[in-house]
């Protein structure tokens, strides 16, 4: 055997981990299948003789990578590519994996490491999530251990609760909005009565409006005919956070069209935002989310 090939065997027993780290600093896993590839080509023309701790170092370098990507993805100002959308998906990604690794961490969870910076984003992954010593940290953020403990605190504090965003009951709110998109795919129209307030407001930009289309719906009944026209057309419609709430995307080949950012009270939908403007999409933080089972019947039976 080779040292390239004993060092592709060693890389694969570690895989498994570097994709859980990276997924918890990308929240994405074509972005973390992606950065562990990058991390793999990396080593394999780095001299490892001289490495007395591979799953550290390799670690620590899926990691630097990692934070690269979080701070070009912060930096880039270009029409957005929405992870995850149905074109196109990054070869031998698992939706089921995705969905896996998604439940792993929780959906509330990825939602605050989204509000991170970068560096805290980094420090509280693998201290926290991964018992990487700060020691270890510190190099990769270019700080002192002392400076990366204080960005773990500082990022424990948000997810604890002490800086959360101010929602709460943010699976519920999915959930409705799962209801919505399946009632408009099957065109049932009591079941989207059924999941909307009687008392719901429509907005939307104009350039999201069709032609001769009102910028303003108001009522269940204007606003579920309105979601049963719109979903004639709406094969590439997704679940997916929008600025941190369950909302739905349109991104034919990856590039996002349309975010519809939903406001869900007493268990129905209030209100719906529908954004096409590039400018306000641009500003927008998404992420699509992995599909599970869509619910059928709203209210959900027990």
């Amino acid at each position: 055997m080779t040292e390239l090939d004993w060092l592709a065997e060693r890389f694969e027993q570690q895989r498994d981990h570097l994709r859980a780290v990276a997924y918890r600093m990308l929240g994405s896993l074509p972005e973390a299948e992606d950065a562990v590839q990058d991390a793999w080509l990396r080593v394999s023309r780095c001299d490892t003789s001289g490495i007395e701790n591979l799953s550290g170092w390799l670690t620590t370098i899926t990691a630097r990578i990692c934070l690269d990507a979080l701070r070009a993805r912060r930096a880039r100002r270009e029409e957005p590519i929405v992870e995850g959308a149905p074109e196109p998906v990054a070869a031998g990604v698992d939706p089921g994996q995705e969905a896996e690794l998604a439940d792993s961490v929780g959906l509330a969870m990825l939602v605050v490491l989204e509000t991170l910076a970068p560096a805290e984003r980094l420090a509280f992954v693998l201290h926290d999530m991964f018992d990487v010593p700060f020691e270890e940290i510190a190099p990769i953020v270019g700080r002192s251990p002392t400076a990366a403990r204080q960005l773990a605190s500082r990022a424990r504090r948000r997810v604890r609760g002490g800086e959360a965003p101010p929602w709460r009951d943010l699976d519920r709110q999915r959930e409705v909005v799962e209801a919505y998109l399946a009632a408009a795919r099957r065109g049932d129209f009591e079941a989207l009565l059924a999941v909307l307030d009687p008392e719901v407001v429509l907005r939307a930009d104009a350039v999201a409006l069709r032609a001769g289309a009102p910028r303003e719906l108001r009522g269940a009944d204007a606003v579920g005919r309105g979601a049963l026209a719109a979903a004639r057309g709406g094969g590439f419609a997704r679940l997916a956070l929008v600025d941190g709430r369950p909302g739905l995307i349109v991104a034919p080949r990856g590039r996002l069209r349309l975010a519809l950012a939903f406001e869900v009270a007493n268990g129905r939908v209030a209100a719906i935002d529908v954004i096409g403007d590039p400018t306000r999409l641009a500003a927008l933080a998404v992420a699509v989310l992995p599909d599970r089972e869509i619910v059928t019947r709203w209210p959900a039976q027990s």
